[in-house]
């Protein structure tokens, strides 16, 4: 028997590769299943199921696209209806993986046909639990976003997310492994561990939800304290995994055509498609095509892609780091933005060098900002989330989290310079971005976000432990 977790931190999601006797099972795979084809081919061995947790909502799935190169069949749990040929399995079905086997046991509350998958060894061990959003490590799924395909309150469903895991999964055996869908970083949840294996016995001593003396009442109130609105983007993701979506084949082919500037800026000019800049924030900064969007490949590239264009079927034309066009529209995918319709050949160096209009963003280090704090007062912008703010901030510094950057707009001054940070420098330029394109200009970043702000010595309210915050 052979277990790899294949585990994609820009997501933080675990998928999973599972190998006996020569029968492979895949668990919620990306939408590139190359990888997965290739690892059976390498063992010598034939996928035969794709088993799917439940109906993703924060990436797409690559179980369509895998089910048809494989031959694999399907397997969603209790109440799932797909737009494609699958298996909706029973509460307790088995199905045979080589010499050992994985159970499906229905586990709703996070969605309503969230499943988590028990495998035996070939004794007939309980041995792990693949348990998707149903149970992270320090967390479990959050139960706000099947409430309207569910008809039932975020309390209702937390309600039977704390019967599921009670029945379900507190029952097994103190070292069972836990292989969740997700880590730290993932909306899917509030506290997710950066640490993405666990055990059963672990999560019964450390996992707030999981605590022995806790009562359902208890439960719903602390699992639905703090949530913050899921991603706009997290619906179009689900209805994509429900229905099918172009194999990745097709979207890369759409994305990859090479234009020129001319042919590049007439595109832009046709589609309305967003201008999406992927460079790192300090090249954008130094220069960019006006109006652009910078979100840049090496941070939390699609999640944040997800949260602020949000319209899965935008058009989207690229200005990437040479060669690293093909990757980036493999990553837009992945969050089913699949209408990246042209790449600017030669990157933004071709675009200046066509004596193309072209735009900059003042930056400046925590020194000269410090400087300029104590020489002034001067309006400050934190983009961080509320609990990095409250936990400890500039003082005076008004807080317009970037996932929710458009709901503060009338906030930023109209015609006095306003100061921009972050926590390190790129949400920062990821804000400031925007409000340039919405023609919002009198801005400076901060270059090194709140790291540098503390290095500088800037005055900053006194450190709450964020656990102490709820």
């Amino acid at each position: 028997m052979k277990i790899e977790q294949i585990y994609t931190g820009c997501l933080a999601q675990g998928a999973y590769y599972i190998e006996s006797q020569g029968e492979v099972a895949i668990i919620d795979p990306l939408r590139e299943v190359k990888p997965y084809l290739e690892r059976a081919e390498k063992d010598n061995a034939k996928i035969k199921y794709i088993f799917e947790t439940h109906f993703h909502a924060d990436f797409v799935s690559g179980h369509v696209t895998l089910a048809k190169e494989s031959g694999a069949k399907i397997v969603f749990g209790p109440t799932a209806s797909t737009g494609f040929d699958s298996i909706i399995a029973t509460d307790g079905q088995v199905f045979q993986l080589g010499d050992i086997t994985i159970t499906a046991l229905h586990t709703p509350g996070h969605t309503m046909e969230s499943t988590t998958y028990l495998l035996k060894d070939k004794n007939g061990k309980d041995y792990a639990i693949f348990s998707g959003d149903t149970l992270f490590l320090g967390d479990v799924g959050r139960p706000d976003l099947a409430q309207k395909a569910a008809s039932m309150t975020q309390e209702e469903l937390a309600g039977i997310l704390f019967d599921s895991l009670r029945t379900k999964i507190m029952t097994l055996a103190d070292d069972v492994i836990v292989y969740p869908a997700h880590g730290a970083g993932s909306a899917c949840g509030k506290n997710l561990s950066k640490e993405t294996i666990g055990s059963i016995g672990d999560q019964k001593k450390t996992n707030y939800a999981l605590r022995a003396n806790m009562t359902k009442e208890e439960f719903v109130k602390e699992v639905t304290d703090g949530l913050q609105p899921p991603p706009q983007y997290f619906p179009l993701n689900v209805q994509m995994n429900k229905e099918g979506y172009d194999d990745i084949d097709v979207v890369l082919k759409r994305g990859t055509q090479a234009l020129s500037p001319d042919a590049f800026e007439a595109a832009a000019n046709e589609t309305e498609a967003v201008i999406l800049d992927v460079r790192h924030q300090n090249d954008f900064v130094k220069g960019h095509i006006p109006r652009s969007i910078f979100i840049g490949i090496d941070g939390g590239f699609a999640p944040w892609v997800g949260a602020l264009i949000a319209d899965v079927k935008q058009p989207i034309l690229l200005v990437a780091p040479e060669g690293r066009e093909e990757e980036t529209i493999t990553r837009l995918s992945r969050v089913g933005f699949d209408y990246t319709i042209g790449y600017l050949k030669g990157g933004f160096k071709a675009w200046k060098d066509a004596g193309k209009d072209t735009d900059t963003i003042e930056s400046i280090s925590a020194t000269e900002f410090k400087t300029r704090l104590e020489k002034d007062d001067i309006p400050v912008f934190d983009v961080r989330k509320e609990g990095e703010f409250t936990s400890a901030h500039i003082n005076e510094a008004h807080l317009t989290p970037l996932d929710f950057l458009n709901d503060y707009l009338s906030e930023f001054p109209n015609t006095d310079t306003f100061y921009v940070h972050c926590a390190g420098g790129y949400r920062s330029v990821i804000a400031a971005s925007i409000l340039k394109s919405r023609g919002i200009h009198n801005l400076v970043d901060v270059a090194g976000g709140f790291s540098a702000i503390k290095a500088a010595g800037i005055p900053v309210t006194d450190y709450v432990c964020p656990s102490t915050l709820k």
